[in-house]
């Protein structure tokens, strides 16, 4: 026998809501299979709910379409960053700089490797001191590093930071109207269960499989189980297979 299956996504909670109001709306009380308190539930709820639904989707929308743009100054920032320490390191391998020059970058004087950037707060941290770094160098009399310079360095560094601290906000918006969607979903749960169970109760009645046909109207959603969709499909199978 079929079984009742709750929504258990978004787009199934607003379906069932909207189906159920929908009905509520077309028919007199007397002919409503659920009761004039949980249509005025639905009426007050169903807005609020279809509102922070749609804020939800649109900064999700809006915070993954922003992360291609920020995904592409990363990348170029780091190889900014990375490339400026490799012209340090060659300047001092072919002798043109003293190896203690790397200490300006809070790099130790023996320290030939490059290094990792692989969170974007390590690569905010040596983006400071790279920056910080060179204007002490310059600050000195010490001849700037070029290709790249750190002007070039600094303008990728600070795309980077303004990318990175819009794409915080747009996450964190993202995340507070999941918040308040997550509590809504509470209400909406309990309100669908309230309109399947008082219109599965309405129809009592009847026969199981008119109790379901009419139900269904309401939206209430029935599912057969494994066994029993296997059972059909082999019905379904045989039938075709006599028919042929």
């Amino acid at each position: 026998m079929p079984y009742r299956r709750l929504p258990n996504t978004d787009v199934a909670r607003l379906r069932a809501l909207r189906i159920a109001f929908e009905k509520g709306k077309e028919l007199p009380p007397f002919d409503l299979a659920y009761t004039q308190s949980t249509l005025q539930r639905i009426q007050s709820f169903l807005p609020t709910f279809e509102k922070i639904l749609m804020e939800t989707r649109q900064a999700y929308n809006l915070q993954v379409e922003k992360s291609k743009d920020f995904g592409k100054v990363l990348r170029k920032a780091r190889l900014y960053i990375s490339h400026f320490i490799q012209v340090v390191n060659m300047a001092i391998a072919r002798g043109d700089l003293p190896a203690a020059e790397r200490n300006f970058f809070s790099l130790s004087s023996d320290q030939k490797n490059v290094p990792l950037f692989n969170t974007e707060a390590e690569l905010i941290n040596w983006g400071e001191k790279l920056i910080s770094g060179e204007n002490m160098r310059i600050s000195k009399g010490r001849t700037p590093i070029t290709n790249p310079t750190i002007a070039v360095v600094k303008v990728w560094y600070e795309k980077f930071m303004d990318t990175y601290k819009y794409q915080k906000i747009l996450q964190k918006n993202h995340a507070r109207a999941q918040e308040k969607l997550n509590v809504l979903k509470k209400e909406a749960d309990e309100i669908i269960l309230a309109i399947w169970n008082e219109v599965e109760h309405y129809y009592s009645s009847l026969s199981e499989d008119k109790k379901r046909e009419n139900a269904k109207l309401y939206g209430l959603v029935y599912v057969l189980r494994k066994a029993e969709k296997k059972k059909l499909e082999m019905l379904v199978q045989s039938a075709n297979g006599e028919t042929a």
